[in-house]
């Protein structure tokens, strides 16, 4: 694919589609110098491209999570105060699946625990904050006990989807065991 990726990513579907999302995925499979120029799309002054661009981006992670290594602190500087909770929630996906260095993974855990400082928070952020709190967990960087309070607090979330995310995450986490 020769065509730009912003213009690629602004074409087809509805505002909440992916349109040629999948395309540039394989682009960048293809060619992994273009990761940058997605990356940059994230930043993109249209919502429906920023929205695409950060799914692409998460969609790479999951077959090459490594690529996404010389990213982390620009996207922990630079994603992380973004409102957009399709941003929000991509970011999480992809923290919990890089390799992260001791002082990004403290990072990535006080964003996740503040995404979920009250139960009005998108609940798809939510959900995805969730799980990756949990991976930290399960991977001896944070206590369990710091985490079941966060997720606690979920189990008084408006979405259904939310709470019964709360309520398997916290049964998990009890089978478990402390860390």
């Amino acid at each position: 694919m020769k065509e730009n990726f912003a213009e690629v990513l602004a074409v087809g579907g509805k505002s909440n589609s992916l349109g040629r999302a999948g395309e540039v995925v394989d682009a960048v499979l293809g060619d992994r110098s273009r990761l940058e120029e997605l990356y940059l799309c994230a930043f993109h002054d249209n919502p429906r491209i920023r929205m695409r661009a950060i799914d692409a981006v998460e969609k790479v992670c999951r077959q090459h999570p490594d690529w996404l290594v010389p990213f982390i602190d620009r996207m922990q500087d630079e994603l992380a105060s973004c409102e957009q909770a399709s941003i929000r929630w991509h970011l999480a996906q992809i923290l919990a699946q890089v390799d992260l260095t001791s002082r990004q993974k403290s990072n990535a855990i006080t964003w996740l625990q503040r995404q979920l400082d009250d139960t009005d928070v998108d609940w798809i952020v939510a959900v995805n904050s969730m799980k990756a709190l949990t991976h930290f967990v399960k991977d001896g960087s944070v206590p369990s006990a710091s985490v079941t309070t966060v997720l606690e607090r979920q189990r008084g979330h408006k979405s259904k989807s939310v709470v019964r995310k709360a309520e398997k995450l916290l049964a998990d986490l009890a089978s478990a065991g402390p860390p």
